[in-house]
């Protein structure tokens, strides 16, 4: 037996046992349950978010002056989504960047909370993982008020399931195409009194489009709730993250300048031998109270271990091998990494709630967050060369690859390069709602003060950021809303070495946005109109020269100013009882307004230039429509992303994809036949450098996943 296939049987065990203990206690309940939704119709109770804890006071969308796209877990099983990026369609102004980052509002986003804390598990280079998560928050804007320093386009938060004081319990299969197979199970319900408890397990296997390339990933999530009395709950949490990708770190597939393949895109730069492995432990203690009337309090603290390898093969040059005038091949690099990253997270909140009198209520939330991290990165590659030579790594063709011409063994690699980081943040922050009759007023200040070290060179500075809103309610079902927020953000601490041309000063920041916020005839037509205006200084892009020093780390300048404005429209619709509909439309212009800063003159002013992998115009839908009683529903998807540029300046194509599902219910069972890209179309999801080409989008592929639900 595989010791994939043992911590599965293990884990299954572990779930069929607690499901055993709990469904006496619930088994009727849960049964109801099940037939109210067939009954009525679950379309209407899809895809609905009533309230976020994301702005850190619960509040509802009408009565909210930020903008929030909140996913249940009811639209992410609908989608089949596996990882983050099978999401990013249903959030207005957010696509792909890169592999793992995104572009949101214009600007490259790649900061990630898990219940309002730092500590992203995947290390950077892996995408979010869904197998754990209740709902996928997306706060739009500077959300620098209330978390600190980060980027002014928006903030991801995760918010992971808990266990639960009712039983709620699955098993799942799926099989599919590009070799793909999998199992989970998961279960959640009362131990006692006073004990809830959590156990799940996640295993899959399955190709990643380009030759030879392949990810195994498997997730382990733990939880145990203790409830002290009516008013106070602890819970602990433990989630071990294992992914290791085959034939890869992947890059894009070369293109023309007009954002053509050249080559077909199932063609992978590594050798089948390269691979990417990343292991994380995460363990998670949180704390929520009432202790009195209309004070709430809650603190948790966050844990995370991460390692991350790396051995592969990156494109260093495409050239033309026969000298027909025709790029035909690729020079490559030979790349060792590993980082090693520890951190800790902790926030602590206190809402106090009160009428002052029987027209004016305030909320006041007095709060601070404190997180510190430490980085190791080693890196040994070959350098600076551009010809093949005895223990350098063969050009690769691109039409007819040949694999496994000399074992890496034998590559004569330059010295391990040690590069390492620690970072530590903190911040308090107050903030003050007033709502009288059907005007909302909020104010909110922040302090934060941060210290890295960069290979023992230490950085630190300090900032205040706020935040003012209002919300004016015309009607129960309409509220207009307004708010001007500041951003600040310091440079990644690898951005700070030597080799990318650091360190550089801390970007810096505000917005102002205004929009409209309906829920008309009763709740059933959700919709939502936003317009912004974005500035950003110091925004680090990719030096056009590439890696400067020939040190295998490409160099980055500062912009003076970016200026983003666009406009963002949100509509979820019942249109009958059995049939729901979600339509995002995005508009968004970013620009450099100021040039790049005084060290960089010499590469021109750049002032109007466009910003890499930031789409003009987006349009995502999604609908699905339940046959009656029957037991079936069909569901159709669709994403369009306008043409964009990559860092090099190529054209990005646009794209428009479709995708749908095909679900069947019946008592505790659930198939769900599910096809994504229906018209197989071949595209690119975001661009890089010429070198490396753009990063290719999910052809056609299907998969059958069959659901069990415990009773």
């Amino acid at each position: 037996m595989s010791k994939h296939n043992f911590k599965l049987s293990v884990m299954s065990s572990m779930v069929a046992a607690m499901a055993i203990q709990s469904a006496p206690l619930q088994a009727q309940e849960q049964a109801e349950f099940i037939e109210e939704v067939l009954i009525t119709g679950r379309a209407a109770k899809l895809y609905r978010v009533q309230s976020s804890n994301v702005g850190k006071l619960p509040t509802e969308p009408l009565e909210s002056s930020q903008t929030v796209s909140a996913l249940t877990v009811e639209l992410i099983e609908d989608q089949g989504a596996r990882d983050a990026g099978d999401l990013y369609r249903n959030i207005s102004g957010v696509s792909f960047y890169s592999f793992a980052g995104v572009s949101a509002r214009g600007f490259r986003q790649e900061e990630i909370y898990y219940d309002g804390l730092r500590g992203d598990p995947n290390a950077g280079f892996a995408v979010p993982q869904l197998f754990n998560i209740q709902r996928v928050e997306f706060l739009k804007g500077p959300a620098g008020m209330l978390y600190g320093p980060g980027a002014p386009g928006g903030l991801f938060n995760y918010v992971t399931k808990k266990p639960t004081d009712t039983l709620q319990g699955t098993l799942r299969a799926v099989v599919g195409d590009e070799d793909r197979r999998g199992a989970m199970a998961e279960v959640s319900g009362p131990l006692s009194d006073s004990f809830s408890g959590r156990a799940g397990v996640f295993y899959e296997d399955k190709g990643l489009l380009r030759h030879h390339a392949s990810q195994e990933t498997e997730v382990v999530d733990l939880g145990l709730s203790y409830s002290l009395n009516h008013h106070t709950t602890a819970t602990l949490q433990y989630t071990h993250y294992d992914m290791i990708r085959h034939g890869a770190r992947l890059r894009g597939v070369p293109v023309d300048d007009e954002g053509n393949f050249i080559t077909s895109v199932r063609w992978n730069h590594n050798e089948p031998t390269d691979f990417l492995k990343m292991r994380s432990e995460v363990a998670q203690f949180s704390i929520d109270s009432r202790p009195i009337e209309g004070l709430t309090l809650d603190a948790t603290l966050r844990y995370n271990d991460a390692d991350e390898a790396q051995n592969y093969h990156e494109m260093n040059r495409l050239f033309d091998s026969t000298g027909d005038g025709q790029v035909d091949s690729v020079r490559r690099q030979w790349r060792e990494q590993e980082r090693n990253q520890e951190n800790v997270s902790f926030g602590a909140n206190a809402v106090w709630d009160m009428d002052l009198d029987s027209n004016i209520r305030n909320r006041v939330l007095v709060g601070m967050d404190y997180f510190t991290g430490d980085e190791n990165r080693f890196a040994s590659r070959l350098t600076g060369e551009n010809s093949p030579t005895e223990g350098l790594p063969p050009p690769l063709s691109l039409f007819n690859p040949v694999y496994g011409q000399v074992p890496t063994s034998t590559y004569d690699s330059a010295p391990v390069v040690p590069n390492e980081f620690s970072m530590e943040r903190q911040g308090f922050y107050v903030l003050d709602e007033v709502t009288v009759g059907p005007v909302v007023m909020v104010g909110g200040l922040r302090y934060d003060s941060f210290e890295d070290d960069v290979n023992g060179e230490k950085y630190s500075d300090s900032q205040v950021s706020y935040r003012l809103g209002g919300v004016y309610r015309a009607r129960d079902d309409v509220s207009l809303y307004a708010q001007y927020a500041t951003s600040f953000e310091p440079q990644d601490p690898g951005s700070q070495i030597p080799q990318r041309g650091g360190p550089f000063d801390p970007s810096q920041g505000d917005m102002v946005e205004m929009g409209l916020k309906t829920a008309l005839m009763g709740g059933r037509i959700q919709s939502s109109a936003a317009i912004y205006q974005i500035r950003r200084d110091n925004v680090l892009q990719d030096d056009p020269r590439g890696d400067v020093l020939d040190d295998g780390f490409d160099n980055l300048l500062p912009a003076g100013e970016v200026t983003s404005r666009g406009l963002e429209l949100d509509l979820a619709v019942d249109i009958t009882p059995d049939w729901v509909a979600t339509v995002n439309y995005a508009y968004n212009r970013i620009r450099i307004t100021e040039g790049f800063t005084e060290d960089a003159r010499s590469l021109g002013d750049n002032i109007g230039d466009r910003f890499a992998n930031a789409p003009e115009h987006t349009l995502g839908f999604w609908t699905r429509y339940q046959f009656g009683q029957s037991g079936w529903a069909v569901a159709l998807g669709g994403d369009f992303v306008d043409e964009r540029i990559s860092v090099d300046d190529q054209v990005v194509q646009s794209y428009t994809i479709f995708d749908a599902s095909v679900i069947y219910e019946t008592g505790p069972w659930r198939a769900m036949l599910r096809m994504d890209n229906l018209l197989d179309e071949e595209y690119a999801t975001a661009g890089f450098r010429e070198r490396t080409g753009h990063y290719v989008g999910k052809p056609r592929t299907a998969f059958l996943e069959l659901r069990y639900t415990i009773q």
